[in-house]
């Protein structure tokens, strides 16, 4: 029989919740299943995703083939990298202890990369609302001068306040003007 590693689509609209299943081939995607494997959540940041690595491996190395998305999550995870360097096990190229020593290492790296993703999530979320702070209290300060300048009494000019070089225009020199222009 065929099987396949695949997801199974559950939750309800735009908001899906994937249970990671191992299904015989034909089956269809939400029907008869062989054994559950997982979960996957891709509604949280990082997408959270619980495994059972030891069955997920043993079904990887008896033959079933993973869908795409499937497979990305199984790397994710470390299981496609563990039958990798079984394969190197089975060939002679290294023994046991070094695969479990090259494993934890590579553990360690996703682990540390994963909780720096995290960290920078909830650093730039923390920056996204000072900044939306800082720019509020600028906007409420923008308002509180445009309101005390338009509350503020009114300043006419003066006689007294007008510019002294501008040169006074009598009424005769008003009249003069219009005779020779007209």
């Amino acid at each position: 029989m065929a099987t396949k590693i695949r997801l199974q689509r559950h939750g309800k609209k735009g908001k899906p919740f994937y249970h990671v299943v191992v299904a015989d081939s034909r089956a269809p995607r939400d029907g008869k299943f062989i054994e559950r494997l997982g979960s996957y959540n891709p509604n949280t940041n990082p997408a959270t995703i619980v495994l059972d690595f030891d069955r997920a491996l043993y079904w990887m190395n008896v033959g079933a083939q993973p869908t795409d998305t499937a497979r990305a999550i199984l790397s994710y995870k470390g299981v496609l990298y563990k039958k990798h360097l079984e394969g190197g096990v089975k060939k002679g190229a290294f023994d046991e202890s070094q695969l479990e020593e090259k494993f934890a290492k590579w553990l360690e790296e996703k682990a540390a990369k994963i909780e720096g993703k995290k960290t920078g999530l909830v650093q730039s979320k923390e920056e996204a609302k000072k900044a939306a702070l800082a720019a509020e209290a600028k906007k409420n300060a923008e308002k509180a001068a445009a309101l005390a300048a338009k509350n503020a009494p009114v300043v006419e000019e003066t006689e007294a306040e007008a510019p002294a070089d501008a040169p006074e225009t009598t009424a005769e020199d008003a009249a003069s003007t219009e005779e020779t222009e007209g």
